[in-house]
């Protein structure tokens, strides 16, 4: 970790910025490995490019502390809110803040925080630091890279436990909770997000959220999910068919099959990441689905389950080795059924790698 802040540290002057400031989440996490949860309570990690970095965090958290992956100068603060702007204050003063141009991630940075910020600088100006903070965090290293690979190995075994207990007529409620309970067992610290299990009609909306609906023979069900380990997310999607399905259904899901093995075989250093979009939908518009397919093909995948780089046409960032991201293309016939095929994928020096290898041709259940 003293590498990234190293990092961190030599390009704030490339993006204009005196410090860096941070509440709880994954950044923060990423730069001084502490697991703190945002809460009432305003805890930020203050980033100097000269200086210690500095923690305002309060007295219950002291014991944290020595799990910190780099040195830090605490100010701790007790119960009496009183004690919360003198806290900040002190922190302030030890960076010489007042003046200074501060990044946030204008995402997660709150007003409670921004509050007490200002309230002991009340000279300090804020800016986004979310480019400096995807540059740092976009490109994973060999630690990063088998973290997700982790937690990706055992999202993977926990679906065919869940699948193992699946029954027709069983709801996409239950099943949910099947696969909730099965990456828990596998050894996941959490879910990347709450499971999406959709089947039938449900299946046509691309965050469709689990319901009481039994799932029933015909239906294609799609089971996106994903656990965390060691704080890095895995995130995948398979399409099943139910007993017998229309054959429409199948030849969607051969088609989206298609199309993720077309962005897989695109996508390596140097590419634009609006092409490996290009590459999927082509196969998709060729084959007469274009307006079923309603979204990017793919978002970076790390400490979150969506970060940057986005795989939308638009984008023209150039992709470089290390980068992590899903690749996951989808038809989605309305009131019908729908099909998405997800894959978590990094960029080597020639290619690309998926990280899940879970068959993605259609399985019957």
């Amino acid at each position: 970790m003293i590498n990234r802040l190293n990092k961190a540290k030599n390009l704030m002057s490339d993006y204009g910025l005196d410090a860096v400031i941070l509440n709880p989440g994954p950044t923060q996490y990423y730069f001084s490995g502490l697991h703190l949860g945002l809460m009432e309570r305003p805890m930020c990690l203050f980033l100097d490019p000269e200086k210690t970095p500095a923690i305002v965090l309060p007295e219950l958290e002291r014991q944290q502390l020595p799990l910190a992956g780099i040195p830090l100068e605490p100010f701790f603060y007790g119960a009496d809110v009183d004690e919360w702007q003198q806290a900040y204050k002190k922190a302030a003063d030890y960076l010489g803040l007042n003046g200074k141009t501060v990044g946030i991630e204008p995402t997660r940075f709150r007003y409670l925080e921004m509050s007490y910020v200002q309230g002991a600088a009340p000279h300090v100006k804020f800016t986004s630091a979310q480019d400096l903070v995807a540059q740092l965090r976009m490109v994973k290293d060999a630690t990063e890279k088998a973290a997700m690979k982790a937690a990706i190995d055992l999202s993977q075994v926990a679906l065919l436990a869940a699948l193992k207990n699946f029954k027709v007529g069983m709801t996409e409620l239950e099943l949910s909770s099947e696969i909730t309970m099965q990456l828990l067992k596998a050894g996941a610290e959490n879910q990347s997000f709450g499971a999406i299990v959709s089947g039938g009609p449900n299946s046509a909306n691309p965050h469709a959220m689990p319901s009481d609906r039994p799932i029933q023979n015909g239906d294609l069900l799609v089971i996106d999910y994903g656990g965390t380990k060691h704080g890095y997310c895995a995130d995948i999607t398979r399409t099943f068919g139910v007993g017998e399905v229309d054959p429409e259904y199948v030849k969607i899901h051969e088609i989206t099959q298609a199309a993720n093995a077309a962005a897989r075989a695109f996508a390596k250093p140097g590419v634009r990441a609006g092409d490996v979009d290009k590459a999927a939908r082509d196969v998709i518009e060729a084959a007469g689905y274009g307006e079923y397919f309603t979204h990017r093909v793919g978002h970076g995948l790390g400490m979150e389950g969506h970060e940057p780089p986005y795989m939308h046409g638009a984008n023209n960032m150039i992709l470089e080795e290390g980068m992590t991201f899903t690749i996951e293309p989808g038809i989605y016939l309305p009131g019908r059924n729908g099909v998405r095929v997800e894959d978590d994928v990094i960029l080597t020096a020639d290619g690309c790698e998926s990280l899940s290898t879970l068959p993605r041709e259609l399985k019957y259940l």
